[in-house]
């Protein structure tokens, strides 16, 4: 039987989280949203402040840490940065601190200032801090003139006492290892990489490992609220970032301001159901990549869309026996994945994979190497973040459930069925946590966030990452919900060129404009 592997767990969770790595890749970031970096010369729509929260009390035992104030120190040409300190154990506030990263970017328009919009771009894994710093890209002129745009790096991420757990020459390994394995030597070796994963972040993280849960983190962006003089939290969330943002409604409900949770995720679902969503949203992605190449141009990659997608697939195959020389490093069946992946979660980058795919056919995978250091936040010299290292981490202490490694097997022809391109790679990843050292909490039943204000939750028809039925079922989960369908391709709803979603999101963070019911766009 076949050892399911930790690099399993990286390619079926990993699509769940945010705004791919290429958040801190200009030069894919620059391809969305241009004319958002200048704001208009005027205001189009008068701010209006919140609602004042009620007058509540500090959670017992951390008065210290909710009375600090922030040190603002300049960073860059126009931010400003600080560091928040927080318990490592909220049941241990009088024990270890850790600091989280904090960067704010003042509102345009401070005379009209709202308050402060607090931001994450998902993952779990990525950088808040990068994110505020480039969400021009992003977050519209209107809402940032009336906000100061705040990222943080959650707990265990970036500059935020980071989870640390393997070297970078072994992080290259994991990921460049077959997600198949197909025979024993290859199962042998695989083995070895993730256990020395999953021991380092052990050995080189030991308390860290335990409290990097999504619960903890939210408790963190409450501390946050407080420190930035908000009485209730503006929030916008992005893919993992939607869960983040649902967890803090549900332990804060009444301090819950604007919130918008875009490209939802539902934590409810079990593994499987969530890896057989996304194994579908990928595969209808990738045939929406192929469809668009074969109906509007002699298409490089076959006549017809079955026929375009198994050539991508024959590509990507031939690498597993003869990886690809790139310079001094190599590309891999397994970092090839990511470089197909990573495209598909943006039609804008739809570009960017045709150069990739036209270069492998030509025995050259400089840009498909390219597309997965994006990805994974690799520059020229190792990895810029620690990204990968805790998207394990956090995932498999948030949810421990997972099949079996003897079960797997059986699972193969229910996932071939909705991907016959990525059905496998999804299903090994069912086991991933099996082996993971530490286990947390149990997933919530539901999340409710019973009082709070009204929460926006987007979802996207043919978002591949993270599925309309998933932002479906959160915004009915939560009371006050209200549903914002985006009709389209790609991850996440908000700044992808629908004046429809943009306008909606918008008029509710800066004018409280709520729906009356679900929108769709």
């Amino acid at each position: 039987m076949k050892h399911r592997s930790l690099i399993v767990i990286v390619l079926a969770v990993l699509v769940v989280g945010g705004l791919v790595a290429s958040t801190v890749v200009p030069a894919l970031l620059s391809v969305r949203g241009d004319a958002r970096s200048e704001p208009a010369p005027e205001w189009e729509r008068d701010p209006v402040p919140l609602e004042p929260a009620p007058d509540l009390s500090t959670p017992d035992g951390l008065d210290r840490y909710y009375e600090q104030q922030l040190a603002w120190r300049e960073c860059g040409e126009r931010f400003e940065c600080a560091r928040l300190t927080v318990p490592l154990d909220y049941e241990r506030p009088d024990g270890r601190t850790i600091e989280i990263a904090v960067l704010r970017d003042g509102a345009d328009d401070p005379d009209n200032r709202i308050g402060s919009l607090v931001v994450n771009p998902g993952g779990p894994g990525a950088s808040g801090t990068q994110f505020a710093a480039q969400s021009s890209l992003v977050i519209g002129g209107e809402v940032r003139r009336a906000y100061d745009i705040v990222g943080f790096d959650p707990r265990g991420v970036g500059s935020s006492a980071a989870i640390d757990c393997v070297d970078d020459e072994q992080l290259d390994a994991l990921l460049a290892a077959d997600p198949l394995p197909d025979s024993p030597a290859e199962e042998r070796e695989v083995r070895r990489i993730n256990e020395e994963f999953a021991q380092g972040c052990l050995d080189r993280s030991p308390d860290l490992v335990r409290h990097v849960s999504t619960r903890e983190a939210a408790r963190d962006i409450d501390v946050l609220r407080e420190a930035l003089g908000e009485d209730r939290l503006t929030w916008y969330g992005a893919s993992y970032g939607t869960f983040l943002g649902a967890t803090y409604a549900e332990l804060f409900p009444e301090r819950v301001g604007r919130m918008v949770l875009d490209g939802a995720v539902d934590p409810t679902r079990s593994v499987r159901e969530q890896s057989l969503a996304q194994a579908r949203g990928f595969e209808t992605a990738l045939r929406a990549y192929v469809e668009n190449c074969t109906s509007e141009r002699e298409c490089f990659l076959g006549d017809d869309v079955d026929e375009g997608v198994a050539t991508i697939a024959d590509l990507i195959d031939g690498l597993d026996d003869d990886p690809l020389a790139v310079g001094e490093r190599e590309l891999t069946v397994g970092n090839a994945f990511y470089g197909l992946i990573a495209p598909l979660y943006n039609r804008d980058y739809w570009s960017y994979l045709d150069m990739g795919l036209q270069g492998l056919q030509d025995d050259n995978g400089t840009l498909l190497l390219s597309l997965f250091d994006a990805y994974a936040s690799r520059g020229p010299n190792g990895y810029l973040t620690n990204s990968m290292e805790a998207l394990v981490a956090i995932n498999c202490l948030d949810d421990g459930r997972f099949v079996p490694a003897a079960e797997v097997e059986a699972e193969y022809a229910a996932f071939e069925k909705v991907s016959p391109t990525f059905g496998r790679i999804f299903a090994e990843g069912l086991s991933g946590c099996e082996d993971w050292p530490v286990r947390g909490d149990d997933p919530p039943d539901r999340l409710t966030a019973a009082g709070a204000e009204p929460i926006l939750v987007t979802g996207t028809t043919r978002d591949p990452a993270t599925p309309l039925e998933w932002a479906e079922a959160l915004a009915e989960q939560l009371e006050s919900g209200i549903l914002l369908r985006r009709d389209g391709d790609g991850h996440t709803a908000y700044g992808a060129g629908n004046p429809c979603v943009d306008d909606t999101i918008e008029g509710y963070l800066v004018e409280g404009r709520v729906p009356d019911g679900t929108v769709d766009c």
